[in-house]
């Protein structure tokens, strides 16, 4: 598909919007689509994403801050027509061939009155691409700018339905003011969120991210991480029996396993196949994971600790350690732990961990993980977030299927 998304500026502008911008670029990119920025400012920043510059596009081209000038004053003058129809051309001649068209904030905000009353003029004509709507600011329901706008046309395409587009806003709030706004239905918005872009935020490594697509570890919640060696000692089989409790009512819940088996003992390659063989019996296939049955390579320590910032909790059911250096990594991760009550691993969590017997029942530590996940505010806020307002979620759960359906 080829699409075309509009705003006054692109990255490397800096600004909320542009960065929303470049996100959903890189995302629709990504999925194999064809992707141009058409911006009154801005330089390319991703080889793979086309940049057009339309320079009366810009809220700040000396002709858009003239007319601005005599509108926000309330007066449509002859300078205003001149340009609208000069944007016109620009954008017909720029859109020639696309699919879709999403345009950020242009039909929200009154920077460029000229663009919203040339996209308003031509946005119905044959062979247009398909028009998305994206508001993330309202100038209408925002105070500080009434002074700014006027009954009639131009202001008023700010606060008039389009007929056809798709309209897409960036929360509940946003909706339900544009509901007011525009007199639609809650029903005829569609809310998208912004997101974090959680490679960078983390500084993953790109083994990560390629595990974490793999696996679709953000779907996880929680997400229980066991970075251990695949021994019996380690008491894996217990881990595996609490989580397919717990899946009974956290059905999202998943296990990582980061270690490959024990490379001193030959039973442990016998101890690996009991393993999937139980993951297996206990249908966690897609919810337990073992890195050792994905690669044979080592993992270098700065994935583990990656790992340790996707995980919601450390799970540590070891039947005997000599110390116990997870328990320091979670802590350093700032992370709930649940480990198992042997010495070693109680004189080094004190009070502040979660404990269980490593013979314990596993109906009664999948509640012992359930209940105080659920009692931790940031670590469920941190879960609910991860699901959510993750960019490569957000494009999965909203912005693909809105491409889908605005393309049939």
């Amino acid at each position: 598909m080829k699409i075309a998304l509009l705003h006054y500026s692109s990255p490397p502008i800096v600004g909320g919007v542009e960065s929303v911008l470049a996100h959903h670029a890189s995302l629709m990119t990504k999925a194999g689509h064809e992707v141009t920025i058409l911006a009154g400012r801005g330089e390319v920043f991703d080889e793979r994403i086309g940049i057009r510059i339309l320079p009366r596009c810009d809220s700040r081209h000396p002709d858009v801050l003239e007319v601005k000038g005599f509108l926000d004053a309330g007066k449509r003058t002859p300078i205003f027509e001149e340009l609208r129809e000069s944007i016109k051309r620009d954008l017909l001649e720029a859109l020639a061939g696309y699919d879709v068209l999403i345009a950020h904030n242009v039909a929200s905000l009154h920077k460029n009155l000229a663009l919203t009353a040339a996209l308003h003029e031509i946005y119905q004509t044959p062979r247009f691409p398909r028009l998305i709507l994206w508001h993330h600011d309202l100038a209408w329901t925002t105070p500080r700018y009434r002074h700014e706008l006027h009954e009639g046309y131009p202001w008023d395409l700010l606060r008039t339905q389009w007929e056809g587009v798709t309209q897409v806003v960036v929360s509940e709030l946003r909706r339900r003011e544009l509901s007011e706004l525009l007199g639609i239905t809650n029903s005829s918005i569609r809310v998208i969120p912004n997101g974090v872009d959680i490679e960078a935020f983390f500084k993953l490594e790109p083994q990560t991210v390629e595990f974490m697509e793999r696996l679709n570890l953000l779907e996880a919640e929680p997400l229980l991480l066991l970075p251990v060696r695949l021994t019996p000692r380690k008491n894996i089989e217990l881990a595996l029996r609490v989580l397919a409790e717990l899946r009974r009512e956290l059905p999202r819940a998943m296990l990582l396993v980061t270690g490959p088996e024990g490379p001193h003992n030959p039973a442990n390659q016998a101890y690996k196949k009991k393993l999937f063989a139980l993951r297996d019996e206990l249908q966690l296939q897609g919810a337990a994971h073992f890195l050792a049955e994905v690669t044979a390579e080592f993992m270098p320590d700065a994935v583990i600790a990656d790992f340790y910032r996707l995980a919601d909790a450390l799970f540590f059911p070891s039947q005997e350690e000599g110390f116990g250096i997870p328990i320091i990594e979670a802590a350093f991760s700032k992370m709930p732990v649940f480990c198992a009550d042997i010495p070693v691993l109680r004189e080094l969590g004190g009070e502040d961990v979660t404990y269980f017997a490593p013979e314990a029942d596993p109906p009664g530590v999948a509640r012992q993980v359930k209940v105080r996940l659920e009692a931790e505010f940031t670590s469920r806020w941190a879960r609910r977030a991860k699901r959510g307002y993750a960019w490569e979620q957000i494009y999965v759960r909203h912005i693909a299927p809105l491409l889908e359906e605005v393309n049939q």
